[in-house]
């Protein structure tokens, strides 16, 4: 299901957003935060919902459809990862938007499906990608076994300098530091990437920097606090939205590149 919140000055050349909800499955609200940003912003923001009836646990939703429950593999076609590519492309096709590129934003379980799914090469025509909050990340080594890690998933040390290299923000509210609530991630893999929120989001991004300087590349990953804001999708939102705007004003440049037909 979409929910759109399109700006007062809207046309086809509005650079176009992609905003993912966290595991409350609420995308109407995300779409709500939007509507207050968006004019200022000057985007077209798409809040994707993932709901539980198609996409029933973390496996269909921020883990990408990759593995079954028993652990089988599922073809790279049936990822939820490139639904976002797909959705573009239909936009393209449509008419809706004559961009080439497009916007990334996850919040919490959203934060977690953004930065995985950039993992896994749907970067072509990313401008812009910002994940904050998310409770536990694919690392970048490929000795940690997926989806704690980049491991035992087909990725070599060329995809993973490919990572690297490519621009994520990630977002950390300096107040997300509570480890009660009922979808803090606390199992023993998620505990080794940090205390909290907080800490994993500064330990994913360290961690690339480290095997940036393992695999002889650079590290285009940067982390920014959000003070005084917690685990929090409204304030998070107002707070990514002058970053997204502002790469995605200016990163369109006429481009050769062509674009298949929606499927």
């Amino acid at each position: 299901m979409l929910h759109a919140a399109r700006p007062m000055n809207f046309g086809s050349d509005t650079p176009v957003l992609f905003v993912h909800h966290g595991v409350g499955r609420n995308g109407a609200d995300y779409r709500d935060y939007w509507l207050k940003l968006v004019d200022e912003a000057g985007v077209f923001a798409i809040a994707i919902e993932f709901s539980e009836t198609f996409f029933p646990d973390y496996l269909r939703y921020h883990f990408g459809n990759m593995h079954n429950e028993d652990g089988s593999a599922n073809p790279r076609a049936q990822w939820t990862y490139g639904i976002d590519e797909r959705l573009f492309l239909a936009l393209r096709n449509a008419g809706v938007t004559t961009r080439h590129r497009y916007g990334e934003f996850g919040h919490s379980a959203g934060g977690q499906f953004v930065h995985r799914m950039l993992s896994f090469g749907w970067r072509n025509h990313v401008a812009v990608a910002v994940a904050a909050n998310a409770g536990t990340y694919a690392m970048p080594d490929l000795d940690i076994a997926w989806p704690f890690g980049l491991g035992e998933v087909g990725l070599d040390a060329g995809a993973l300098r490919e990572v690297l290299r490519f621009r994520i923000t990630v977002m950390a509210g300096t107040g997300d530091t509570r480890v009660t609530g009922r979808f803090f991630p606390k199992g023993p893999r998620s505990m080794r990437q940090g205390a909290h929120r907080f800490e994993r989001a500064h330990n994913y991004v360290r961690a690339g920097r480290d095997a940036a300087v393992a695999l002889g590349t650079r590290c285009a990953w940067t982390v920014i606090d959000v003070p005084d804001v917690g685990h929090d999708g409204a304030r998070m939102s107002a707070a990514a939205a002058p970053i997204l705007a502002a790469a995605l004003h200016a990163s369109e440049r006429p481009t050769q590149r062509s674009f298949p037909e929606a499927p």
